[in-house]
């Protein structure tokens, strides 16, 4: 029951990042030999969020971040001894274990302020829901950054170097985005070895109600990185399809999101009836992939696109 309660929440989460996505025209991440800058935050500092200006005080030394994404950047900028609070639903870094929960997409207002953080880091993908929490956590003097939605590399660089400058963390966040930014560098010039493109389905939920990955989201723009065709490409965001439209795509390659939740994902997808004659089936070139590492819009994306890389293009990417 847990781990549907969780998938409903990502897939809602999904789903919410996705419509922010149809009304992006945001292309692969490019022009990745750009400098970033590293100047050193000065407090007081303002920044821009998803809501507005926000301006934090002195540099914050307790955190309480309300969704995965934000707390595997505020750990990867080396914050973790500063957070004192995670959401229901974080599962990494290992130490997140250690955390103070403080619920789920009704996160439980009172004892955030219990905790006594600086900064709480919300999200754009659930700030409409929880709007009444948000303002009872600002009356109580807590400053809140709103962390706007990505949907491509680039928004989740933005979303780095903006807790990085709130947390007193521009350096770091400086040198996060460019170690991601080469390593996709590295990766996409890899992929000049491909000779033939492979057509990829991302399947993120199954049926009976099948959605795919469109354009305007990781999973596009990582098949764009490596070369490979998004079966899905010509249609925005998270579409559903059914099982007949899927099939009549024929992927070389089908890759599945949701291993964690369902049993045997892989297994069931081959042994789909009206599937058989499928490319991908028939070759049994069926794979489950790690959900977070490439949907969740945090440092771990680039480690998603080498996954990706690795099961469409096993002899280039060993």
């Amino acid at each position: 029951m847990k781990k549907w309660k969780q998938y409903m929440w990502l897939l809602a989460l999904v789903l919410t990042l996705g419509l922010a996505a149809c009304n992006s025209n945001a292309e692969p991440a490019k022009e990745t030999k750009q400098e970033t800058k590293t100047e050193e935050v000065a407090f007081p500092v303002t920044v821009k969020d998803a809501v507005g200006d926000v301006t934090i005080e002195k540099e914050p030394t307790k955190i309480v971040s309300l969704i995965p994404s934000n707390t595997e950047i505020a750990y990867a900028l080396g914050l973790g001894d500063k957070i004192v609070g995670v959401s229901d639903f974080d599962n990494y870094p290992e130490d997140v274990k250690n955390k103070e929960k403080i619920g789920g997409m009704e996160f439980n207002v009172e004892k955030i302020i219990s905790l006594q953080p600086d900064v709480v880091l919300a999200h754009a993908s659930s700030a409409h829901n929880a709007e009444e929490g948000l303002k009872q956590l600002k009356d109580a003097g807590i400053t809140v950054i709103v962390v706007p939605n990505a949907t491509s590399f680039n928004d989740v660089y933005a979303s780095i170097e903006l807790i990085g400058k709130a947390t007193g963390k521009a350096k770091e966040a400086a040198d996060v985005v460019q170690q991601m930014k080469q390593k996709i560098d590295a990766i996409a010039e890899k992929a000049k070895e491909v000779k033939e493109e492979a057509t990829v389905w991302v399947e993120v939920s199954p049926a009976p109600e099948i959605y795919t990955a469109g354009k305007g989201t990781f999973m596009d723009e990582m098949l764009t990185i490596i070369h490979a065709k998004n079966a899905a490409g010509d249609q925005e965001g998270w579409p559903m399809f059914t099982e007949e439209d899927a099939v009549a795509l024929n992927p070389d390659v089908i890759i599945t999101t949701y291993g964690y939740y369902t049993p045997n994902a892989v297994e069931q997808v081959l042994a789909r009836p009206a599937w058989k004659e499928v490319t991908a089936i028939k070759n049994k070139r069926v794979y489950d992939v790690n959900s977070d590492l490439v949907s969740r819009p945090g440092p771990r994306l680039v480690e998603g696109v080498e996954e990706i890389a690795k099961v469409v293009y096993p002899d280039i990417f060993k």
